[in-house]
């Protein structure tokens, strides 16, 4: 079964061709800068054993024109992977908002549709791009079956006391607020990769995906029963351009004594804000930099930064009421050694031992940054939300 894997963007497309169950990656790549000047395709196939790299800067006005692009790339006749678009069988699209409406992925019906547009409101900044990317997908792959795969479903187990949010019920009854919780995709991935390496069904494990969004998901018997995330994606930890945690105070302040306007405050903690607020980088890479040079800004931030993550790791060990293991994923978590240091040490008392020699060493593939003797594992396991989707989509179609 080819699946094509799409994760669409504002201004780009993220895509994959795997070939199911092999789970074999065929090609990838990334339509950028999608309706703006210097727009490009960046494409990698996979043939006989060798990575073959094309990028292409050409117009690309719309989503539409974008893809029609990478179709022409899959059937290339030099680094094509596929003679026609009608080999296609399966499209999965990365959704982020589900909703309550979606707790499982779904095979793409009008009705699907009609349910992701309602959901616009939750999701302002991504479920658009993806519900556009849906319909362009539709024309271009028109023998393939379409598949929706939520970022918020994974979370869907969670229980009241974990979603509900303490406004008048009428907020939640009729509108539907309350926390949803977002990369699922990824949580979902890493937890059942972490069971299966500790081979403990019975499991009680934290997941902790940092990137430039960052977030932290309990998990206990493959289930997710709290997350860091709320009704939109800035709740939690300190990310790239996003606050985390913050006193609603805050809001108000800005608005009634300092004059913003609810648009400015909304770009203020949405893309001026977290890293980037506190160091003037919103990049890790760059702030370790600054780091490792002494700058005090950039050391007090990766001290809070840490500090969230400990937070999160005390407040999840208690609703679990015990800890097997904690899971590093996603570019920060994967990568960034000091990051894993400064967020796993002085946590012994939670069973949390942390070895600094395999913590900097590294590795590949899941391996262990813990002490021998650690009662808990600490585990970095490299996610994979796009061979996640194809299995969702492979599994839901068989």
């Amino acid at each position: 079964m080819n699946v094509f894997v799409i994760n669409s963007g504002s201004s780009s497309i993220k895509y994959q061709l795997i070939r199911m169950p092999e789970a074999a990656v065929v090609c990838s790549g990334l339509v950028d800068r999608i309706g703006l000047a210097g727009a490009s395709i960046h494409h990698k196939a996979y043939i006989r054993g060798k990575e073959l790299a094309r990028k292409e800067s050409i117009p690309i006005p719309d989503h539409a024109s974008g893809l029609k692009a990478v179709s022409g790339l899959l059937t290339d006749s030099e680094i094509g992977v596929i003679r026609d678009p009608k080999e296609i069988e399966v499209v999965g699209h990365r959704v982020v908002h589900g909703g309550e409406s979606f707790s499982k992925t779904m095979v793409i019906t009008s009705e699907v549709m009609e349910k992701i547009k309602k959901l616009f409101p939750l999701a302002p900044l991504h479920n658009p791009p993806n519900y556009l990317g849906i319909e362009v997908a539709t024309q271009i792959f028109s023998r393939a079956k379409q598949v929706a795969v939520f970022d918020t479903a994974f979370h869907q187990t969670m229980p009241p006391v974990a979603y509900r949010i303490a406004i008048p019920n009428e907020f939640y009854e009729k509108q539907g607020i309350r926390n949803y919780g977002f990369h699922g995709t990824s949580h979902k991935y890493v937890s059942e990769r972490a069971i299966d390496y500790l081979n403990k069904k019975a499991s009680k494990i934290i997941t902790i995906h940092l990137g430039n969004g960052c977030s932290m998901s309990a998990v206990k018997n493959g289930m997710c029963i709290d997350t860091s995330m709320g009704l939109g994606p800035m709740n939690g930890l300190i990310m790239g351009t996003r606050t985390g945690d913050l006193d609603q105070s805050v809001i108000f302040h800005l608005v009634n004594q300092l004059g913003y306007s609810l648009n400015e405050v909304n770009t203020l903690l949405n893309k001026k804000s977290g890293m980037l607020g506190l160091t003037g980088h919103s990049d890790m890479r760059d702030v370790k930099v600054e780091y490792q040079k002494g700058n005090k800004q950039a050391i007090l931030a990766y001290e809070m930064y840490a500090y969230h993550i400990k937070k999160y790791i005390g407040s999840f060990t208690a609703v679990l009421n015990g800890l097997d293991a904690i899971v590093y994923t996603a570019g920060v978590g994967e990568n960034d050694s000091l990051t894993r240091k400064l967020a796993s040490s002085q946590l012994e008392y939670l069973g949390i031992h942390l070895d600094e020699k395999k913590n900097e060493a590294g590795g590949k593939g899941i391996y262990e940054i813990n002490k021998e003797d650690s009662p808990a594992k600490i585990l970095v396991i490299p996610t994979n939300e796009e061979l996640e989707i194809a299995w969702q989509c492979a599994t839901l179609l068989v």
